[in-house]
C-alpha cells in the first residue's frame, strides 16, 4: 500500500472528521484521481516534439500516456481537427498516491526560490488544478537529453464538496499553500 495512502486512513481522516464533523467515515473527502496533461502547440509543425513529450510523461507518472487531439479546426493556428496537439495521463489508486506523494514532498521543493503554491486554483467544487512550467523539475528527467522545456498540468480530482473541504484535505496531505 503506498505510504501517502497509509497516511491518510490513519492521520488525515480523523482530523477532517475532527474538523468538519462528519457524521460517517465515507463523508469525508478523499482524491479520486491525478490527471496530468502536457499541450503542445508546437507539434503542428513538429511531430516529434510529441513523442518525446509522450515518453517523458511516461518517465514522470509510471503509465502510458493517451495522445489528445484537437477537437475543432482553427485556421489562424494552421490546425485542423483530428490533429494530435498534446499527451495526457490519468492516473488512480497507489499510482496515484505515490506520484502525489513525489510531487509534493521531492518534485516541488526542488524548484528554485519555492514559496508554496496558489490556494485559490480550486474550481468551485473542490478540485485543485497546477500549472508548472518546466518538467525538469521531476528527478526522473536527464536535463541532457531534452530538447525542448515543456509545461504541464496537474488536475487533482477530490471527492470534497466546497473548496474549503478539498484545501484542508490537500493540507493535511502535505501540499505547501502560500496563502
Amino acid at each position: 500500500m503506498a505510504r501517502l495512502k497509509l497516511y491518510y486512513n490513519e492521520n488525515v481522516v480523523p482530523k477532517l472528521i475532527e474538523t468538519f464533523q462528519y457524521k460517517n467515515r465515507m463523508q469525508v473527502p478523499k482524491i479520486e484521481k491525478v490527471v496530468v496533461n502536457i499541450g503542445l502547440g508546437e507539434a503542428i509543425h513538429n511531430i516529434k516534439l510529441l513523442d518525446a513529450a509522450v515518453e517523458e510523461l511516461k518517465i514522470i507518472t509510471g503509465q502510458k500516456p493517451v495522445v489528445t487531439r484537437a477537437k475543432k479546426s482553427i485556421a489562424a493556428f494552421k490546425l485542423r481537427a483530428g490533429m494530435p496537439i498534446g499527451c495526457m495521463v490519468t492516473l488512480r489508486k497507489d499510482r496515484m498516491y505515490d506520484f502525489f506523494d513525489k510531487l509534493v514532498n521531492i518534485t516541488l521543493p526542488r524548484v528554485r526560490d519555492f514559496r508554496g503554491v496558489s490556494g485559490k486554483a480550486f474550481d468551485g467544487s473542490g478540485n485543485y488544478t497546477l500549472g508548472i512550467k518546466e518538467h525538469i523539475i521531476f528527478p526522473e528527467i536527464e536535463y541532457d537529453k531534452i530538447e525542448k522545456i515543456k509545461g504541464l498540468n496537474i488536475c487533482v480530482v477530490t471527492s470534497a464538496n466546497t473548496d474549503k473541504e478539498g484545501k484542508e484535505l490537500l493540507k493535511l496531505l502535505g501540499v505547501p499553500f502560500k496563502n
